[in-house]
């Protein structure tokens, strides 16, 4: 892409599936698109959102260790911000790739595997059993959601359905570490919709492969 681009030329937020998802692409189209642009115009790439959207990740797995919840959810919120433009810019600059595409879903997994890793420590030191039980399990069901899109494309197939996708994990990630006492709750919502997402991928495979 050459020259600086206006908000009217940048193209707006991809569909998205999920709870949430529609309603975010229709309300904050423009917004999302301003700042697209802002972004282009400073000269950075879309790998460098990427790697400081996984740097703020690993902060916030380092903050979530030492007991704080405001905090590492603000530096979540900051980070999960730079994950949704990432793919934006590459397609706005021409730059988008399986190689990109590849190093988003890497950095994307690693993160999880950090905050939902951290959050665990820090619950079973703090001797919450019942929620590091379920920040276990949140992470395992957004693994098992990850993998089935990722089996589903290996067989030829785009699966992208699913009522909780990323973007419905870092709001409601961040709702239970803001919110005093909701963090239980928020975690065994996380574990059992996720779970809900996997079985809803592999039964809309298995109909579609059959």
């Amino acid at each position: 892409m050459t020259g600086a681009p206006h908000v009217r030329d940048v193209p707006a937020p991809r569909k998205a599936g999920g709870m949430i998802g529609p309603a975010f692409g229709r309300i904050f189209a423009w917004p999302y698109r301003a700042i697209l642009a802002g972004l282009a115009r400073a000269g950075l790439r879309p790998w460098h959102l990427t790697l400081v959207s996984l740097a703020g990740n690993l902060a916030a797995g380092w903050l979530l260790l030492t007991g704080r919840r405001i905090l590492p959810a603000v530096v979540l919120a900051l980070a999960g911000t730079l994950d949704v433009f990432d793919g934006g810019l590459a397609r706005l600059r021409g730059v988008a790739s399986r190689a990109g595409a590849f190093l988003d879903s890497t950095c994307d997994r690693v993160a999880d595997v950090v905050v939902f890793g951290c959050l665990f420590w820090s619950l079973t030191g703090q001797g919450s059993d019942a929620a590091a039980a379920f920040a276990l399990g949140a992470l395992v069901s957004s693994f098992m959601v990850s993998d089935l899109r990722a089996e589903a494309e290996a067989a030829g197939l785009v699966l992208t359905e699913g009522a909780v996708q990323r973007l419905e994990r870092y709001v409601l990630l961040l709702l239970g570490l803001l919110i005093p006492g909701a963090l239980l709750p928020v975690l065994a919502l996380l574990t059992v919709l996720g779970l809900g997402t996997a079985i809803q991928r592999g039964w809309l495979a298995w109909r579609r492969l059959g």
